[in-house]
């Protein structure tokens, strides 16, 4: 006889939720066990979400049931699900940068109580329990709960350390650290690895087995399907808001999750078409500035140039210079052979240089503007008449890429911010295409966006290459880099450490061993 399975720590049972004009979720069903990494995945717009803040209590079902153990219970808001043991850790982490690593996690858990011998003089011992908000706690206690946690986690860092001076990994582990300190027994965890680097990856999943081996249940949501075939024991695929079914992940291929994510078979993962380069678009020479060291390269009309390398080799820092967001201390900048002076953003857009930026809640998109809003910001001047903007004008224009891009919009007045990932990065697409640029710069287009909408991407990349446009893309997923790019620039530490002419022959190894840079053989022998 086999061993029958754990019991749930979390169920699911037929939960329905529909906001006006979107029935978001239609009897989704889920179980997550103790002892397990249950990853769940679908398009944007799946669903996903929505499914986290009902079992988090940030949304009330309007029909099914959530148990806990077993036990049907109402999270009437995140407290609730706090006491439950549930925490959730998203991609934007919830901390305070100005405190320290200590203060960071016994924020609003004073109920940690004092140790003997700390309270101040005079002060009685009732005082020292409950959530009485004149509670004073021990420093002590708190360094050695704090020092007891993250040593657990095999943090490397001081509880004393601002949180403000700590890496994107080490301030995940911050946020993990909190949910172990409120005893959370279900860690739910929203795209954890978008933000880490290979190593900082594999540091996290050894934790995620660490954590699984003492009976905590891991909610693993994640796009890079290759990682969640690795580290998951069982899949969860929601497709329009309706749970399609849950697999163990050592039964799904990649290109079955795939299939069963978007509802058909993607012809190719990366469908790239090659088309003969015209002449020189853009051209830089010598540009150096913070971590640029003096940088030069050419894009061709139709053609994608594809900038690799590793976190901090300076791709961001090269194409923000171009784009006249951050100040050079030299180098030329050239459009058709013409020096430019490009000063600021403004200058860039003027002559038809746009840039999709990295982190587009904050600085592509104004979350609270409507998406009509959004799309007309760099665009105004060809809409406004004495001061007046036409909206009818900026709307009907805005309609044109909906249709053309299949942007998913409720309507052009939805506020930015309640778009999916992947309609906010059409959105931000199509206000570069209606001012026509001539070049365009995009860096890391597809991250956080599911594998239909970066199939969709791709195709667009095709099509922008197929009209003439002069194409940097920045990626950090290798695969992607050589699947899309005509020609590979890769960077390390400030600089071209070399050019990969034929990107469709070229391998990982090959443009690796160019971003690790002079320490190659040193850090490959590190990593195995």
């Amino acid at each position: 006889m086999t061993a029958s399975a754990p019991a749930p720590i979390l169920e699911l049972r037929g939960i329905d939720k529909s906001f006006p004009g979107v029935q978001a979720l239609r009897a989704a069903v889920l179980d997550v066990r103790a002892g397990e990494i249950h990853a769940l995945v679908g398009e944007n717009g799946a669903g996903k979400s929505t499914l986290i803040k009902v079992v988090t209590g940030a949304h009330q079902p309007d029909r099914g049931q959530v148990l806990f153990h077993g036990e049907p219970v109402r999270i009437r808001h995140p407290i609730d699900a706090l006491k439950r043991g549930v925490a959730v850790i998203y991609q934007e982490f919830n901390l305070v940068p100005a405190l320290t690593v200590r203060e960071n996690l016994f924020l609003g858990r004073e109920r940690m109580g004092v140790e003997q011998g700390d309270r101040r003089p005079g002060e009685s011992c009732a005082r020292s329990s409950g959530w009485s908000s004149s509670l004073w706690l021990s420093p002590r206690a708190e360094r050695r709960k704090a020092a007891e946690i993250l040593r657990r986690l095999g943090a490397e860092f001081d509880t004393e350390t601002p949180v403000a001076s700590l890496s994107i990994a080490q301030q995940q582990l911050v946020e993990i650290a909190r949910a172990l300190l409120a005893d959370a027994r279900l860690l739910i965890m929203d795209e954890p690895t978008a933000p880490l680097t290979p190593r900082e990856v594999a540091r996290l999943f050894e934790i995620l087995h660490e954590l699984r081996a003492q009976d905590h249940g891991l909610l693993f949501i994640s796009h890079r399907l290759d990682e969640v075939l690795a580290i998951a024991d069982r899949i969860s695929v929601l497709r329009d808001g309706v749970t399609l079914g849950t697999w163990p992940a050592a039964d799904l291929t990649r290109e079955g999750l795939i299939e069963r994510m978007v509802g058909r078979p993607l012809d190719q993962e990366f469908p790239k078409k090659r088309f003969d380069p015209g002449p020189v678009a853009l051209s830089i020479d010598d540009l150096a500035g913070g971590r640029v060291r003096g940088v030069s390269l050419e894009v061709r009309q139709g053609e994608v140039v594809g900038l690799a390398g590793l976190v901090g080799a300076g791709r961001t820092d090269l194409v923000r210079m171009i784009f006249g967001a951050d100040p050079r201390s030299r180098g030329d900048v050239r459009l058709d052979g013409r020096s430019v002076r490009i000063c600021s953003p403004r200058d860039a857009i003027h002559h038809g240089i746009c840039l999709l930026t990295e982190d587009r809640k904050r600085e592509g998109l104004i979350l609270g503007l409507s998406a009509r809003e959004n799309f007309g910001l760099p665009n105004l001047a060809s809409w406004t008449r004495r001061g007046w903007i036409r909206t009818r004008m900026e709307t009907s224009a805005l309609l044109r890429y909906v249709e053309r891009l299949g942007i998913r919009l409720a309507g052009p007045e939805q506020e930015a911010g309640h778009l999916s990932g992947g309609n906010q990065q059409k959105l931000l697409i199509a206000r570069w295409l209606e001012r026509d640029a001539r070049v365009i710069i995009l860096d890391e287009p597809t991250r956080g966006i599911d594998v239909g909408a970066k199939y969709e991407m791709y195709l667009l990349i095709n099509e922008l290459a197929a009209r003439g446009k002069a194409i940097i893309m920045i990626s950090s997923e290798l695969p992607e880099i050589l699947g899309m790019s005509d020609r590979i620039l890769v960077m390390h530490d400030g600089l071209v450490m070399g050019e990969i002419t034929e990107a469709a022959s070229a391998t990982q190894e090959q443009v690796l061993a160019l971003a690790i840079g002079p320490r190659a053989e040193e850090l490959a022998e590190e990593a195995r």
